[in-house]
């Protein structure tokens, strides 16, 4: 059996990358996907005729070489497709309650989009790269 996942959305938490005391680089970031609404066996539409979509937050987490592209390269805002695999993680809290998470552990990144561009990028043009330069 395999423990595989593919996701295509939003960045909507920066990438923050740690380093761990055996020297593993960690890099985590949110990612929000979205999926039609529905009631009944159908689409549930607004007021206005559009889809209503519900939002998914997963955490991701990638390692070494990886991370720091997606730290270099990914800010809020960008799209990409991860493919990776599911991993949950158990352990106790301060006052001993086990406590459960899940991640989705990234093997590969591809970048959909950039970032948006804030208004103070205007000043610094060298922050960004041509697409041709972004590694796959």
């Amino acid at each position: 059996m395999q423990n595989i996942v593919i996701l295509a959305g939003t960045i909507r938490q920066a990438p923050e990358t740690r380093t761990t005391r055996t020297g593993t680089d960690v890099t985590r970031f949110k990612l929000v996907t979205s999926r039609p609404r529905y009631s009944e066996g159908r689409v549930v539409r607004d007021e206005k005729g559009y889809r209503v979509e519900d939002a998914e937050w997963h955490r991701i987490v990638a390692f070494n070489g990886l991370g720091r592209t997606i730290q270099q390269y990914c800010d809020t805002g960008t799209k990409v497709l991860v493919r990776g695999r599911i991993h949950y993680t158990k352990w106790q809290d301060a006052e001993g309650q086990d406590r459960y998470g899940c991640e989705i552990v990234a093997e590969t990144v591809d970048f959909l989009s950039r970032a948006p561009q804030s208004e103070t990028d205007d000043e610094d043009e060298g922050r960004f790269i041509d697409e041709d330069d972004i590694p796959t």
